[in-house]
């Protein structure tokens, strides 16, 4: 029961006392023994730890027993601060790093009850799209070990679709749950930008990055959202907004999309889009129409800019947000002889290519002779690509959610992109959007390809709106079983 288990229904377990959080630990951290030798998904595995917090639950039980993830084990990102263990970003320059503080969404799984196993294998400084650049090696996708999970929350991705855990955490800064999500076969929610505080996730690009779960189902999701959304004194640009029940908006919904209007931007995927991923897609949007839904069509005009825009703003925050390593404060040093060499030599030795050429690309449009012809301009183009969602989402034509693919392709292979950086950057190009407009959304399972490889349809929402997202989505999963298939790995 516990393998296949979800997160509520391990919760339930826990609450009707089938099960002690003990035993649903000590089962996760087998399978983590099992199975992550072929997945490579965890850079650290916090067994003693884990196993005396689950042991403190039970103890406690009268505490913790209406706790809304209580007993359930997850996993974070290695980007998330995590008191007292190991947080590197996977990079070479905060390989020994361990945190002396909680990020805050960590804290709020801990007060919701939840169960730390590990942290989980992603790109380096969440950058990337195949989970390639770690410095401690690539992550291999459940579903076929000579392909990529996605990125950079592929660890994670690997992590949930294996049945390892049944949620873990991410950071999407351009796709990066969604992605991989979409390419492990799981969920994977992007909040609004603001929804969930970033304090003590290691910075990306911030005006960018969002926290978000991975999981099994879509009330694994809301249940999770729930636990760590939230208005947070300690991040400025957290939104003070109400958060709502989110697991009563689907049980109030009970699956129906009656006068439900979803729009979908064909003109974007005429061209580029594999044949397999366009028919899971177009099978999806007729289940989506037989739940009551309308379909309409939708011109987001600036999205076919959306890849420059991103990779234009998001190195440029990158280039500053890493500045801070330099081997003075924190982190690794390198000998050198004198300041500058040092510094010089720390940063090249402890950064991997794919950050370097980041932090070179954003360094050069922040420069002097270039900030106005390409960083501003970004911004500017960025505004439009906002505009053009807030048309969808008002006014007499308005609809509720857009729909489209989360990835062009299917998973491709370990190597298949590593020398063709654009070739790489274009994996994202139906995720950064979101990302640029400070928009929800969330990749659902909608099929396989004729490789057996899975397919994600995306939906983005208004802001603040997740409530409608986990809605449709919710609706989409009680009319399909792509949720319920799992990679032979996760039955092993």
């Amino acid at each position: 029961m516990i393998e296949a288990a979800t997160a509520h229904e391990l919760r339930d377990a826990f609450r009707a006392r089938r099960l002690s959080a003990a035993e649903i630990c000590r089962d996760a951290l087998a399978r983590i023994e099992r199975l992550d030798p072929a997945l490579h998904a965890f850079n650290t595995v916090a067994a003693d730890r884990a196993l005396a917090r689950a042991e403190s639950l039970d103890r406690d039980f009268e505490r913790w027993r209406d706790a809304p993830l209580a007993g359930v084990p997850l996993a974070l990102k290695d980007n998330l601060c995590t008191r007292g263990l190991r947080t590197t970003a996977s990079s070479r320059i905060l390989e020994q790093y361990v945190p002396p503080y909680d990020a805050t969404a960590v804290a709020r799984l801990d007060a919701a009850g939840a169960v730390v196993v590990g942290k989980t294998n992603c790109d380096e400084f969440a950058m990337g799209s195949s989970n390639e650049n770690s410095a401690f090696g690539p992550v291999c996708n459940p579903w076929a070990a000579d392909r990529t999970p996605g990125g950079s929350s592929g660890g994670s991705a690997a992590a949930v679709a294996a049945g390892i855990v049944p949620l873990a955490l991410g950071s999407d800064t351009g796709g990066s749950v969604r992605q991989p999500a979409g390419l492990c076969g799981v969920i994977g929610l992007k909040p609004t930008y603001g929804r969930v505080s970033r304090y003590g996730l290691i910075a990306f690009g911030s005006s960018l990055d969002q926290i978000g779960p991975l999981t099994r189902t879509v009330a694994d999701a809301a249940i999770a959202l729930g636990a760590i959304a939230g208005e947070d004194p300690a991040d400025a640009t957290s939104a003070p907004e109400p958060v709502p029940d989110y697991p009563a908006a689907l049980d109030d919904a009970g699956g129906g999309l009656r006068g439900c209007r979803i729009g979908v931007p064909w003109s974007l995927f005429e061209q580029g889009v594999d044949p397999d991923v366009r028919r899971a897609i177009e099978a999806a949007l007729q289940v989506l129409q037989a739940r009551g839904a309308t379909l309409v069509d939708v011109a987001l005009p600036h999205a076919q800019h959306a890849i420059p825009v991103y990779y234009l703003v998001a190195t440029a925050e990158a280039s500053s947000n890493l500045a801070r390593y330099d081997g003075v404060r924190y982190g690794y040093r390198a000998p050198g002889a004198g300041l500058r060499d040092m510094y010089g030599k720390t940063r090249a030795l402890g950064f991997g290519a794919e950050v370097k050429r980041r932090i070179m690309l954003g360094t050069y449009v922040l420069s002097a002779g270039y900030y106005d012809a390409y960083y501003l301009k970004a911004q500017q183009v960025r505004t439009l690509i906002l505009r053009d969602y807030e048309q969808a989402f008002s006014g007499p034509g308005a609809v509720e959610a857009i729909a489209m693919p989360t990835s062009p392709t299917a998973a491709f292979r370990l190597g298949e992109r590593v020398s063709d950086p654009l070739q790489m950057y274009l994996a994202d190009v139906f995720t950064v959007s979101a990302n640029l407009a400070g928009l929800p959304a969330i990749s659902v399972p909608c099929g396989f390809t004729a490789a057996r490889l899975p397919v994600g349809l995306q939906l983005t929402g208004r802001r603040f709106d997740e409530a409608t997202l986990l809605r449709v989505a919710d609706a989409y999963e009680r009319d399909t079983e792509w949720w319920k298939q799992r990679p032979q790995i996760a039955r092993a």
